[in-house]
């Protein structure tokens, strides 16, 4: 059971390090600037086959560790 904690682990260390920046950078944070504030943006293709996988795997990861 420890062995699948450590995988998923890594695997979801690794997926979560393979995503892009979602987030607003540091500098337009402290500028103010909301250029992208009503900009929607739809996730496709392997971004969204990224996004999911990091779901699973949590929820994965999560069991596993309640299980224990």
């Amino acid at each position: 059971m420890q062995i699948l904690l450590i995988i998923v682990s890594v695997f979801l260390i690794a997926i979560v390090l393979l995503q892009s920046g979602k987030a607003e950078s540091a500098e337009s944070i402290m500028s103010g600037s909301n250029s992208d504030l009503f900009n929607n943006r739809k996730e496709r293709g392997g971004e969204l086959f990224l996004t999911r996988l990091t779901f699973v795997l949590g929820v994965v990861f999560f069991i596993v560790c309640a299980v224990m």
